[in-house]
């Protein structure tokens, strides 16, 4: 059976003086959480979707490298991973995010250098969010 995860955004007002909210119902984390051009591409207090982005990933991630880990036989004490998403505000047909880029740091008792590596490229590669970046995205779209 799929799982289904949702948040919702509500905006109001043009792209540069108008503001949103974020809310993410199922665990009640982001309850109207503040976003906003500025919030976006300039330093006004609140999210932005890249934000957004890079902390699914980044998250993810470590889980995924967490559970690669364990199936080789490893367990982590800790593992820390930043997810950095680049977005270039220039690009046609507008602002793009070009890529991402994970550095995790760890502490994994009795493995090797060579061998984190490979398996943290493993987790890469099986990791949900990975993969997502590249699936088709569907719309539905309703005048109210």
């Amino acid at each position: 059976m799929a799982l289904k995860r949702y948040a919702d955004a509500v905006w109001s007002g043009d792209l540069q003086s108008g503001k949103g909210t974020l809310s993410t119902p199922q665990s009640g984390l982001f309850e109207g959480q503040n976003y906003s051009f500025k919030t976006r591409f300039g330093d006004e207090k609140g999210t932005n979707p890249e934000e957004l982005l890079a902390a699914a990933h980044a998250g993810c991630f470590t889980m995924a490298l967490s559970a690669v880990l364990g199936k080789a036989g490893f367990t982590p004490d800790k593992l820390q991973t930043r997810a950095e998403a680049t977005m270039e505000p220039g690009m046609d047909p507008g602002p793009t995010v070009t890529a991402i880029k994970l550095t995790v740091s760890a502490s994994v008792p009795d493995i090797s250098a060579a061998q984190f590596e490979e398996i943290a490229q493993q987790a890469k590669a099986g990791c949900v969010i990975s993969r997502a970046l590249s699936v088709p995205v569907s719309l539905e779209a309703t005048l109210l």
